[in-house]
């Protein structure tokens, strides 16, 4: 006999979430980090990220402005700087000096990348949805950038290198062990 379920009140209660720092710049050049965790893939060909953002945002503006942004994915050693780049109010440029981070060139857009995050990936907006407290906003993959220490054979993204995090609630959680690859239940059947 299956157990009683406890019905919630509607919510966001999908977990875990992604975290991730979003790089942009507005039209007159100034840039901007911060954290995010409501954001996903939406497509896989051709590659398409979703970021929710609320409106009010600046970086909702600079993005609207320059339809550029980048994913940077920072590892459980940037814990510290993802924390104050989601919550230190103080202006931009403090905000950065205050996490430590290095702003870099992106090869497709101008949003800036984050040197310290292993990976970067460089989007464009193409298409943007008002849902009420957030916007999402989708863009398209135009580069990926990573690492050199974390590829496996120079050409893809060995995860087991990398120490992402997750965000659960209001907690940050550290991902690190791999459990099994996709499609593992078949290869069983088969036997």
């Amino acid at each position: 006999m299956p157990k009683r379920k406890v019905q919630l009140r509607p919510s966001a209660a999908l977990y875990p979430v992604p975290v991730v720092l979003v790089s942009c710049i507005n039209a007159q050049g100034e840039a901007n980090v911060f954290t995010a965790s409501w954001v996903g893939v939406a497509s896989t060909s051709p590659a398409h990220l979703t970021l929710g953002l609320r409106p009010y945002r600046w970086s909702y503006s600079a993005i609207k402005e320059t339809g550029e942004f980048v994913f940077n994915i920072p590892t459980r050693d940037l814990l510290k700087a993802v924390d104050i780049c989601g919550h230190t109010a103080k202006s931009r440029e403090e905000r950065l000096k205050r996490a430590g981070l290095t702003l870099m060139e992106a090869s497709e857009v101008k949003a800036p990348l984050v040197a310290e995050c292993p990976v970067n990936i460089e989007c464009k907006l193409v298409h943007e949805l008002d849902l009420g407290s957030h916007r999402l906003l989708v863009g398209k993959v135009v580069a990926v950038h990573a690492d050199p220490e974390i590829l496996e054979e120079g050409r893809f993204i060995d995860y087991a290198r990398l120490n992402p995090l997750a965000y659960v609630g209001n907690e940050y959680w550290s991902l690190g062990q791999k459990l099994a690859t996709s499609g593992f239940s078949l290869s069983r059947a088969r036997e």
